[in-house]
């Protein structure tokens, strides 16, 4: 079986400034998949979106209880082409209503830092060059 798309969905309280967030990291919107209850943000062209969710039309999908962003269900990981993006991600997260809730480590062949979305999402943010992974 091969993958040809990953969806991942997420409850948020609100959709406009949702919107605004992940465009201003310089994401792009999924128009056909959006409207005032949701929104698509590409991730990676024909591969990879996030659909963030009104709380309550998220609900609508689930019959378990949703995390409230005070808690930690998951993390989730973006990998980019450079350290400097990895930076430049987490400061304009940060200055645009997300949070920083790490500090960046960096581990030789791989770099990372982390935010928290406003809803509280967290997302880890890596580069790396795994022709650097030391061999045993």
């Amino acid at each position: 079986m091969e993958i040809t798309d990953i969806y991942v969905n997420l409850p948020v309280n609100d959709v406009r400034k949702t919107r605004e967030f992940w465009t201003k990291l310089g994401f792009s919107i999924n128009e056909q998949f959006s409207d005032e209850k949701a929104i698509c943000v590409v991730m990676k062209e024909n591969h990879i979106y996030t659909m963030f969710l009104q709380e309550e039309f998220f609900k609508t999908f689930t019959d378990r209880p949703i995390a409230n962003g005070k808690t930690t269900q998951t993390l989730l990981a973006i990998g980019v082409k450079s350290r400097d993006e990895v930076d430049e991600m987490v400061q304009t997260a940060t200055e645009n209503g997300g949070s920083k809730y790490s500090e960046p480590r960096d581990h030789g062949w791989m770099y990372q830092s982390a935010f928290a979305d406003p809803d509280g999402h967290q997302w880890e943010v890596m580069y790396g060059d795994v022709s650097q992974i030391p061999s045993e």
